[in-house]
């Protein structure tokens, strides 16, 4: 038993180490001496990671970013983003007038009808106005500099496709009212209406008014990887209520993420789709980790789960159901080769045969135990240019 502990110990010192270099914030972001940014890029041996493996031992990457759109897995992997238009930089950080953007903002951008693949030229605060609402075929990539989208509303996919979301810190996000079309944005970091071929990968996110990231009314086709979240409520929605059958369709990967400290519950929430959690570490969750009701199918492979020492937040699982109704048991929910740890447990229900496991396997887990002795690298990266990222 010392030597679990003892185990775990170290492990959990790895991973806070880790999590100082990869998780930057403005102040600090100058600071990092040449030996804390060497910390935070990997040796450039296989990983286990397929996403990291596929890109960040390319010491170009910064003139090859677009190959990232090659390394998705999961039913997001095939997003496009803007792989197939030009590179436009962000110059500027302002928003000052949401309805006519100015050439050089995000929100110019992120609104074009064409594919771009939007960088950044410098560390940046986005305080936005209003959500920006993302166009089809955009890629949002900041590595290479700190590029925060904070302090205002965020960040909405509307009745698109072919999205992809990496490094970017997106935190503090607020409702606000919308100048076109009316109505208010929800506050959450990242809000996905309607759409499909997302990839959201290595962000950090935390402290919203609603979710982190939210998906609904018919989303589908899903990855969200390598994240790394801490000092939320209310984590992730996916599925838009109980009686909107529309999300029977939804399929959603959430791998090689980290759930931190400071998260309450909904990691995820999930209603009717096909869910896919795999190889993500969860921490001391205050409520539950995973939960989710109109019967959803959820196959959680290759996790690890850190309970709290609290004795009534060790489960894992939370259905949400009609008072004395037990139709829960006939839900697909299924662990394999989860490792649960200070008596954390997952409570499992319906057929553990069930074809529907096979059909929704989105992608090959690792073991779990592998998580253990290898941390994570999750959140926003602290790349510099002409090595290794």
């Amino acid at each position: 038993m010392s030597i679990i502990i003892c185990t775990i110990f170290l492990f959990l010192l790895n991973v806070s180490s880790a999590f100082a270099f990869t998780f930057p914030k403005p102040s600090l972001a100058r600071q990092l001496s040449e030996s804390e940014t060497s910390n935070a890029t990997n040796s450039c041996s296989a990983t286990g990671n397929p996403i990291d493996d596929c890109w960040r031992c390319d010491q170009n990457w910064k003139d090859n970013r677009k190959n990232l759109a090659d390394c998705a897995v999961g039913f997001g992997r095939d997003s496009t983003g803007g792989r197939d238009g030009e590179y436009y930089t962000v110059t500027d950080s302002g928003d000052d007038d949401p309805l006519n953007p100015s050439p050089g903002t995000l929100r110019y951008a992120a609104t074009q009808e064409q594919p771009l693949w939007i960088i950044f030229d410098r560390d940046m605060v986005i305080k936005l106005k209003e959500d920006v609402l993302v166009k089809s075929y955009k890629t949002i990539d900041g590595r290479g500099n700190n590029v925060q989208i904070a302090y205002g509303p965020c960040l909405t996919l509307y009745k698109v496709s072919n999205v992809i979301i990496n490094n970017i810190y997106i935190h503090d996000c607020v409702p606000a009212a919308r100048s076109l079309g009316g109505g208010y944005s929800d506050g959450d970091g990242i809000s996905i209406f309607e759409s499909r071929d997302i990839w959201i990968d290595h962000c950090t996110l935390e402290k919203c008014y609603d979710g982190l990231i939210d998906a609904v009314s018919g989303s589908t086709d899903i990855t969200i990887s390598n994240n790394y979240m801490l000092n939320h409520n209310e984590v992730m929605l996916l599925g838009h209520s109980d009686e909107f059958t529309g999300d029977r369709d939804m399929r959603v990967t959430i791998a090689f993420n980290y759930f931190g400290q400071g998260l309450v519950q909904r990691m995820p929430r999930c209603r009717h789709g096909n869910f896919h959690i795999v190889n993500n570490i969860y921490r001391e969750w205050e409520m539950y980790a995973i939960g989710g009701s109109a019967n959803p199918t959820i196959f959680s492979q290759g996790n690890v789960f850190i309970a709290s020492d609290n004795q009534f937040t060790k489960e894992v699982t939370k259905r949400e159901n009609a008072e004395g109704d037990d139709g829960w048991m006939e839900w697909n929910w299924k662990s394999e080769g989860d490792e649960m740890i200070n008596g954390a447990f997952f409570t499992p229900s319906g057929n553990e045969d069930s074809p529907s496991y096979a059909k929704m396997s989105s992608m090959v887990a690792r073991p779990a135990s592998l998580l253990e002795i290898t941390h994570p690298s999750v959140g926003v990266l602290s790349c510099q240019n002409d090595q290794p990222c």
